[in-house]
């Protein structure tokens, strides 16, 4: 669906390029988690898949159609909800009958379904700029998912939202979510999205450290306490004795912890890589 050819991007001349011959494929079906540390590079490339920025050389395509030409059969299949955005003073209702003819699939019964997984009710003629921080983004998400566009990328979209709301953001996903659909999170709150994930994407700037299944993860590593015999990934201390990260053994499976993960991918990207690389028995 999504595919980043060999795409290098810098913002200044003077500290290089951020990504230099970066490549990464997005399939339909899977919900994506992309996971970096600070200044790896995230929202940038996010920027870069949705035709907002343009690479030096290379180029992303939707479909095989280049998106920075942002063409609108592409753009009406793509919708980026960002980490900071502004509504416009207009009621719920203006804001949909302006929006909602550019993207051809948009439903006003998935609308109010969305809303109502917000705990944000009817009111259509609410204004927008009268509700909080926390309901502008329940409000734009519910229409972002309304449009039913293939693509749907978010960057932080768990910020600003309180405890209960970050479990409803999760329903929206499951509700949302289709075989024809992708959706890319990217975020640090990795807790807020650990149990929707299906597809894991760990990026360092111009390297893809990690780009597997969560089947294929829980196929390949253990996160468990530790045990005699043991030699972690990588490991951390609880109240309850070592956590630990090791390769899994044949017919061991158990709960992905994201954070370890990610973790253990930063610290040991060798370990990660030859385990993932390496044919499975």
């Amino acid at each position: 669906m999504l595919q980043i050819n060999q795409i290098s991007f810098g913002y200044n001349k003077k500290f290089g390029d951020l990504f230099t011959d970066f490549s990464l494929n997005l399939e339909a079906g899977n919900v994506y988690g992309l996971l970096g540390k600070n200044g790896a590079g995230k929202s940038t490339l996010i920027y870069l898949m949705t035709g907002l920025l343009t690479p030096r050389e290379g180029e992303a395509l939707m479909d095989g159609e280049n998106v920075r030409k942002r063409l609108p059969k592409t753009m009406s299949d793509l919708f980026l909800i960002p980490e900071e955005f502004e509504l416009p003073r207009l009621t719920l209702k203006e804001f949909v009958s302006i929006n909602s003819p550019l993207y051809p699939r948009f439903s006003m019964e998935d609308m109010q379904r969305y809303l109502d997984i917000f705990e944000m009710g009817g009111d259509m003629n609410v204004k927008l700029q009268a509700l909080s921080m926390g309901q502008k983004k329940k409000v734009f998400m519910a229409f972002a998912f309304a449009t039913n566009t293939r693509a749907l990328i978010m960057d932080e979209p768990t910020n600003g939202l309180d405890i209960p709301s970050k479990s409803q953001f999760r329903k929206l996903i499951s509700a949302g979510m289709s075989d024809d659909k992708m959706m890319l999170i990217s975020t640090h709150q990795v807790r807020d999205i650990s149990s929707i994930l299906d597809h894991v994407t760990i990026i360092d700037t111009s390297r893809v450290l990690l780009n597997a299944s969560i089947a294929e993860v829980q196929s390949r590593i253990a996160f468990r306490k530790m045990r005699e015999g043991d030699q972690p990934i990588f490991m951390m201390q609880s109240a309850l004795g070592d956590i630990v990260a090791v390769p899994a053994q044949p017919g061991e499976e158990t709960a992905v912890d994201l954070e370890m993960l990610f973790n253990a991918t930063l610290m040991n990207p060798q370990a990660i890589n030859q385990l993932f690389t390496t044919p499975q028995k």
